[in-house]
This record gives structure tokens, sequence and C-alpha cells, in this order.
């Protein structure tokens, strides 16, 4: 199955409507990006600037809302899961009879996706023949219906109905739709971008590196369970593509002296560190403080900057790294040594001549290992690299 990214999350008429907000954000944290359709007499309990508040995004709950989109087409088209949470008796009969009158109804119609139905109700109804029936009904046609918890409801009322944990909801659809989860508990390090060192107030030595790769690997890596945080410079990312970076803690720097000390201070709590940012070599001896004049603009004294990658391995214990090596050329012999060198477990070689790569969404080159590993990569997407290096990143970490 394809990696799940657009989550629908239609919410019922129920008092565990609230308890969806959390669900809603545990689910963001996790890198889904949601679209809540709420049922128009679920906005008695949590009305719809609070949902689109939370994710960001228009809410709908009418056909007759947005008509130019389509909405219940056009939301069908780009989903790839929705879960229903909570489904209400009301909720669970409409869908089971085929019924079409909100926009969460004619959606269940409308798409051909994974659809995970969370109950919350009185032990009453959750027992009542009607909605066991419906139930049945619902996972005969291949809806994963979730069993409620026993537990207390509003009142004194006790027994099955009881809207679940938020993780054991998660847990239960990210079973459904296969998520990989092989980093939980791990804490990974990327960085990410184009360092900047400042010749005056206006100008910079600087490179052409957008941070998408990086953003893939962090993307990937938070996606498959681990805790992760990006040290990005003077990235090229799209809106949207910062938006993607829910529940990753960004920290943002410009020149190679400030990612040094950021990684200085987060190497040690990390297993795995990605070196994905392209880092100036060299910084100027003197940045002026008025803009120099174009006459004036004959030559620059440079100062080397300290190796970062070097330097960091040096303070490994038993964390891995991955580098990055963008070359004009594909020599494999060159890049071993440098992986040797810089103290690299894995290494990423490209060839960026005539300014491939860079900017892009797509990617080829070579995978090498310290364990003797030479693995092609042909053109591929960078979000595709980012899981291959991430596995490769797992069998080193055992």
């Amino acid at each position: 199955m394809a990696r799940v990214r657009e989550v629908i999350l239609g919410v019922g008429g129920g008092i565990a409507a609230y308890k969806s907000c959390e669900l809603l954000r545990r689910l963001q944290d996790r890198g889904y990006a949601i679209t809540v359709v709420p049922t128009p007499s679920s906005l008695n309990f949590v009305g719809a600037a609070t949902w689109e508040a939370l994710s960001g995004r228009p809410v709908t709950t009418q056909v007759w809302e947005r008509v130019d989109e389509v909405r219940h087409v056009s939301l069908a088209a780009t989903a790839d899961a929705l879960i229903i949470a909570p489904a209400t008796a009301d909720l669970i009969a409409r869908i089971a009879s085929g019924r079409a009158d909100d926009l969460l109804t004619n959606l269940v119609l409308a798409v051909d996706i994974p659809i995970f139905v969370v109950p919350a109700m009185h032990p009453r109804m959750w027992l009542d023949p009607a909605t066991v029936a419906n139930v049945d009904t619902l996972r005969s046609r291949g809806f994963v219906v979730m069993d409620p918890e026993i537990g207390r409801l509003t009142g004194d009322d006790v027994g099955p109905g009881r809207f679940p944990e938020t993780i054991a909801i998660i847990d239960m659809f990210e079973e459904l739709i296969s998520a990989k989860r092989d980093f939980l508990g791990m804490q990974v390090l990327v960085t990410a971008g184009g360092t900047r060192e400042a010749i005056d107030p206006v100008r910079f030595i600087g490179n052409r590196s957008s941070g998408r790769q990086g953003a893939a690997v962090a993307r990937a890596a938070r996606d498959r369970g681990a805790q992760v945080k990006i040290i990005l410079a003077n990235s090229q990312l799209s809106t949207q593509e910062v938006r993607d970076l829910n529940g990753i803690e960004v920290i943002s720097v410009e020149t190679a002296t400030e990612m040094h000390a950021a990684l200085e201070r987060e190497f040690p709590a990390a297993n795995l560190l990605v070196m994905s940012a392209a880092v100036a070599d060299a910084r100027p001896l003197k940045i002026l403080d008025e803009k120099i004049k174009k006459g004036q603009l004959k030559d620059i004294q440079l100062i080397e900057n300290p190796d970062l990658l070097k330097s960091i391995a040096n303070m490994r214990d038993k964390q891995i790294i991955i580098a990055f090596a963008a070359e004009t050329n594909s020599d494999i012999g060159a890049a071993q040594e440098k992986m040797k060198a810089k103290g690299a477990n894995i290494l990423y070689l490209n060839d960026v001549s005539g300014g491939a790569i860079f900017g892009s969404d797509s990617t080829e080159g070579f995978i090498l290992t310290s364990n003797g590993a030479h693995i092609p990569v042909a053109q591929t997407s960078k979000d595709t690299l980012a899981d291959l290096l991430l596995d490769q990143a797992l069998i080193q970490l055992g």
C-alpha cells in the first residue's frame, strides 16, 4: 500500500466529538494531513471554527457548500484514508443503509480507500440489535470498526460504548494502513538546506541546496515513529512543504558556525544523524557593516569553515551517521575514501553536474555503506530515497 498522508476525519454528533480534537492533533504529529468533515449535528458539540483552527483547512458539512468544488468528489479524489470518530448509532445506521444526506455520508459512498470507524454511544445503544446488525453490515462491506471501550460515560452509566483512548485509535488505524513504525523510540537529527556566509549586509556566499532531501528524510523518520529534529538552513521549501514538517522540531540557522553549534548541542541525544545540508566550505574573513560599492568589490579574503561532519563524528558514542556527497562526477572510489575519512557509516553520492538534483523533487546516485554495500539508485523521488537511506540505517543500528 502507498504511504497514507491525506486523511479525512469524519466527526459524528456525539459528546465524544471533543475528544477528536486530540485525535486530530496526534495524527498531525505523525505527519498526516487532516481534513475534517463533521456532520451538521456534531457542530452542536465542536464548532467549525475549532476544526478549521486545528486543521488549518476549510470545513464543510453539506454538499451545498463550496458547490463549485463538488466537495464530496474532490475530497474523495485526494484522500488516502477516512476515519470516522466518533461514529454515533445514527451515523452508523445511515451509512449501513447507504444514505447520502450530508457531506460525510456522501463521501463514504464516493471514496475507494480504507474506512476506519470508531463508535461511541450509550451501552444500551451499542448493544441494541439494530446497531449490532448495522456494525455487522459495515464490517461485511470491508469497513474496519473498532470496538468501543468499557467504562464510564456521561452521567453514572458504565458499560461498552466509551470512546477509545487516542493512542489506541491511532495504533489500530496504522495497523490497518500497514504503516511502518520501525523507528519508534529513536531520536533522529537531520541537517538540511544550504548555509550562507555574509559578505556585507546584502551579499553572501551560498549554494543551490533547497533542503528538500533533508525534509524528506525528516518526514520519513517521523512517519516511521522517530522523534525528529531538523536543523534547517535557508531552505527553498514551499509553504505546504513547511507545513508538512508537523511534529518535527525545526531549528533554524543561517551560517555554518550556527549549524555547528546546533549539532554539538543536539547530537549527543540522537541515535541517527543525517547530514544532508550543503555547508559552505569557507566564509569571509571580515563581514563589512556597510554594502560594498560595486567598484570596490574586487576580492574577498576567505577563511575555512570547520568540517562539521568530521567534527561531529569525533563526538560519536554509538550513533549512526549518514552523509551526502554532491559531486560533479560519480567517482565511487573517492566517495568511499571520503566516507571513511569523515567517519560516516553511510554516504549518498549524487552527480549534480549541469545543475541536476538541486531544487528537484527527484534524485539518482549511489548509496555506499561502511560494511561494503554499493547500491545504485535509479532516478526516483527524494521521498523514496529517504526510506532507502533509513532502511540502511536500521541495518547498521541492528
